[in-house]
């Protein structure tokens, strides 16, 4: 009767692939038995026991290449070396925890690409009159505006939610919503960009949403690329926004142009 057990007898008995047990054989991590008389290898129940001390150390998340050291080492050192790869697995867990709770912020629209804090004002918008395109607008200009200038979002935000109690502004920005249907050349045009730059003008804590981010920047390049995202709008609001910068400009407001670098 033949001692020990064929490879695929080796690996149903750990419960791994044939393909397997020769990965491990690659690395290091459990010897090829002799061949026997008639060309076979047999495995023992030494090796059967290595095998199955890989595969658990392999199951546990312990990587390939730490488990030849674990198996070699004694008592003290294995309990120190498997701490460490504790360690490792937490930091693991953690962050595909993270990735897990993005994805759930994937479900739920604007709050995995914006703080909590935002989403609660854009909410807050539609219930003030700002039609659902001024809000998708807002939307897109604060991904933007998190990601070119993170260093001043928190203090944008809270100008902004400021700039939502001012009932005259929010009366503003409902007629700036009308006008995004009149001809850009209706005098009522350049009569709302005025009134608006004149409501601006007179509020310094206001005029900050304009400024705020733009004073964050090292060129006006990130600026622009907030201010002027979605240049799709419509020929009216364009030119709505194009005389109210030009008013602030007017009044020493250092508002970038298009074209700055």
């Amino acid at each position: 009767m033949r001692n020990g057990v064929t490879i695929g007898q080796a690996a149903a008995f750990v419960g791994v692939t044939v393909k397997t047990v020769r990965h491990y054989h690659r690395l290091g991590l459990v010897e090829e038995p002799e061949r026997d008389g008639s060309g076979y290898r047999r495995y023992g129940s030494a090796d059967l026991l290595r095998l199955v001390r890989v595969r658990a150390l392999a199951a546990a998340g312990v990587p390939l290449a730490g488990i030849g050291p674990l198996l070699d080492a004694d008592a003290a050192l294995f309990a120190t070396m498997v701490a460490d790869v504790e360690r490792q697995l937490t930091g693991r867990i953690e962050e595909l925890t993270a990735r897990r709770d993005t994805l759930h912020r994937l479900a739920d629209g604007d709050r995995a690409l914006l703080p909590d804090r935002a989403v609660a004002l854009l909410e807050r918008m539609p219930g003030l009159g700002f039609p659902a395109e001024e809000v998708a607008a807002t939307r897109e200009g604060w991904v933007l505006a998190r990601a070119l200038v993170p260093d001043g979002f928190d203090d944008y935000l809270t100008h902004f939610e400021r700039a939502l109690e001012d009932t005259r502004l929010v009366a503003l920005a409902r007629r700036a919503a009308e006008a995004s249907a009149w001809e850009p050349d209706d005098p009522r045009v350049t009569e709302l960009a005025d009134d608006v730059a004149d409501h601006y003008l007179a509020d310094p804590a206001l005029l900050k949403t304009v400024t705020g981010l733009q004073a964050r920047t090292e060129t006006a390049t990130r600026y622009t690329l907030i201010a002027r995202h979605g240049e799709e709008r419509t020929p009216a609001a364009a030119r709505l926004a194009e005389l109210f910068e030009a008013r602030l400009r007017a009044a020493g407001v250092r508002i970038p142009r298009p074209d700055s670098r």
